[in-house]
């Protein structure tokens, strides 16, 4: 049995999209529950130079939606990164969820050996499909959605292993 560019990539992300925004939503209610201002959470950082919450959101996004549109070979969607509250930090993640759905598996299965190029501050990177996918975008992904969950899980917020991993 072998796997497909597709199914290491659009299905897992959208699992994942899923049960940040959920854990967002329980960090919402926590917050409100608590009397903390949202704020506070939303531009908490687990050390002084990582991203706070709100951006490791917008990484976790950016990474989801840029990864499954250059490996389709379409153009990545811009968004603005204006996110200030929960709602729109899980609109954002619904938004990113929505945009992979329309990605079919024809696009991005084959897609191991496409010339996937990012350009960085440093210049561009360049990587083949398969290494860019599992050496790269996946990695990337689950670093800002592990320390998201993890900035609300030391404020606090009553999430556990479960609210990370989802559903079966």
């Amino acid at each position: 049995m072998t796997i497909s560019m597709y199914q290491a990539s659009v299905p897992v992300f959208l699992r994942m999209l899923n049960n940040l925004a959920n854990i967002l939503e329980k960090a919402a209610v926590h917050a409100e529950a608590r009397k903390i201002d949202p704020s506070v959470l939303l531009s908490s950082r687990l050390f002084p130079d990582m991203f706070a919450l709100v951006r490791q959101v917008q990484s976790v996004s950016d990474t989801a939606k840029g990864c499954g549109a250059r490996l389709a070979g379409v153009d990545v969607p811009k968004y603005e990164d204006t996110e200030t509250t929960f709602s729109e930090l899980v609109e954002r993640l619904r938004k990113t969820a929505a945009f992979l759905e329309t990605l079919k598996p024809d696009q991005i299965d084959g897609s191991e050996d496409r010339t996937v190029t990012l350009q960085m501050r440093t210049g561009p990177m360049n990587f083949k499909g398969l290494p860019y996918l599992l050496h790269f975008a996946l990695p990337n992904f689950y670093f800002h959605l592990t320390t998201a969950y993890n900035v609300l899980r030391h404020n606090g917020v009553e999430v556990g292993k479960l609210d990370y991993l989802g559903a079966q």
